[in-house]
């Protein structure tokens, strides 16, 4: 079957005031992403020539949301100024789109549709058009679609133009149509706004096509919830969770990953896992991730942009942002490695340690209680409770350079810029200003002092 050139046209133009929000309805977030964005992924992936997306409300937010995350698509802006309905809509794109070519209707707000049910929609155009239809059990609010008695589509009729005997139609318009450009020219210009919102309505034209000896085609989708929409908070918590359950239900099935509850776990990105991985409860995982084999995460951990070798665990209640975790590193819980840490094979972060710009060597341990930025620490380094580095000055950061086998005692300040060499030792509670060479203890010179009677009032000197 040959498919003609395409070209979709996108319907972003709506204000959503029923989402009570200063951001525009589209650009709200589905699995991190906008809105609009993931129909504009699903779109792109019918390599069509143009992607036109009509704006509208706040058209200067979306389209630079937009351009800046999705330049790589062959975007075209077309402004609605003032919003007439979704025929009016299309009608401002269909200028710039050659006869040739079928129309794919989409809207901003149905970010769950799916790419294989987009390219049954356009195979059933092919010679005509295609409209996606959906049944559900409570059908208030949509078009119904209008069949006759040999089952052939003849119309759509919307809510409020509706009879009661159509308004019992539970098969829906999902606003998703595909339609020949020459064609939908002649139906746009025949469109009249008679009708109870006073709108041109796109959903006119089917009965034009059946009137033209077009065929129309329907297209039944199977899955309610990949068509949608949003129109105001619950529905958008609603679409959330289950485009959650879709990455949860892939990952399971065709990665193997072990999730304690599919129902608790959030992907706001991009999971490449390993053999044997598990996830426990309310882990977040954002951006770009990547997960060897055996890799364990533990309860309400929060991971973005890291990659975590095989063999690692992270206890609870971990932040990993922009870290490099080798493999059999133990991590938490309560701890957090900020961007730029790296972490050696077999090395060790405890709980409430705090790391930032950090390269941690082979068999290291910072087990508790600690803040370590800007540093470089070789292998088998012990640095104790309690013990910081000092790496800002008020005005720049210094870095502190820790050489192998270094043992650091608890509560020590490490004063940057610092190099201690090979094999040092820091006594506890020392504050070390200076290099301190291999091989060498440094611990303070002062000496504590007790002064009896203190309490009684009568010190004595």
């Amino acid at each position: 079957m040959t498919i003609p050139p395409l070209t979709v046209v996108v319907l972003a133009a709506g204000e959503g005031r029923r989402m009570r929000s200063d951001t525009p309805k589209v650009l709200h977030p589905v699995g991190g992403e906008p809105m609009v964005g993931r129909v504009l992924d699903a779109a792109n992936q019918l390599h069509p020539q143009s992607i036109d997306v009509v704006y509208g409300h706040a058209g200067g937010v979306v389209q630079s949301v937009v351009s800046e995350f999705y330049e790589d698509l062959p975007l075209r802006w077309v402004h609605q100024a003032e919003q007439l309905g979704t025929g009016h809509a299309v009608a401002q794109a269909l200028p710039a789109v050659p006869d040739d070519h079928q129309v794919v209707v989409l809207c901003a707000d149905v970010p769950l549709i799916r790419v294989k049910t987009l390219r049954r929609l356009v195979e059933a155009a092919a010679d005509g058009v295609s409209v996606l239809t959906v049944e559900v059990n409570d059908p208030a609010g949509y078009g119904r679609i209008l069949r006759n008695a040999a089952g052939q589509i003849t119309g759509i009729v919307e809510e409020k133009d509706a009879t009661e005997e159509q308004r019992a139609i539970r098969e829906i318009n999902t606003g998703v149509l595909c339609l020949p450009a020459r064609h939908l020219r002649v139906w746009l210009d025949n469109l009249d706004a008679g009708n109870a919102q006073g709108e041109l309505y796109l959903t006119d034209c089917i009965g034009q096509a059946r009137l033209s000896r077009v065929p129309v085609s329907s297209v039944v989708c199977t899955d309610p919830s990949e068509v949608q929409g949003v129109n105001d908070r619950a529905q958008l918590g609603a679409v959330e969770r289950t485009w959650q359950q879709r990455q949860a239900q892939t990952l399971m099935r065709d990665h193997g990953l072990g999730l304690s509850d599919p129902a608790r776990f959030d992907l706001r990105g991009h999971l490449e896992v390993g053999r044997d991985c598990h996830i426990d409860v309310d882990v977040l995982i954002e951006g770009d991730v990547v997960l060897g084999d055996g890799v364990r995460i533990g309860p309400f951990c929060r991971i973005q942009d890291s990659h975590i070798a095989a063999g690692t665990e992270l206890l609870g209640h971990c932040e990993i942002e922009d870290s490099h975790i080798g493999a059999d590193c133990r991590i938490g819980p309560f701890a957090r490695l900020r961007p730029g840490t790296r972490m050696a094979e077999g090395a060790r972060i405890g709980n409430f340690v705090e790391t930032k710009q950090t390269e941690i060597g082979a068999g290291s341990k910072i087990n508790h209680l600690s803040y370590v930025g800007d540093a470089q620490l070789g292998a088998a380094v012990n640095v104790g409770a309690g013990t910081i580095t000092c790496n800002y000055d008020g005005r720049k950061k210094h870095r502190t350079r820790i050489g192998d086998g270094v043992f650091v005692g608890s509560n020590s300040a490490l004063v940057a810029p610092l190099s201690i060499g090979n094999n040092a030792v820091i006594g506890a509670g020392t504050t070390v200003r200076d290099d301190v060479a291999d091989d060498t203890l440094a611990v303070d010179d002062r000496r504590p002092r007790q002064i009896p009677g203190w309490r009684s009032g009568s010190p004595e000197e």
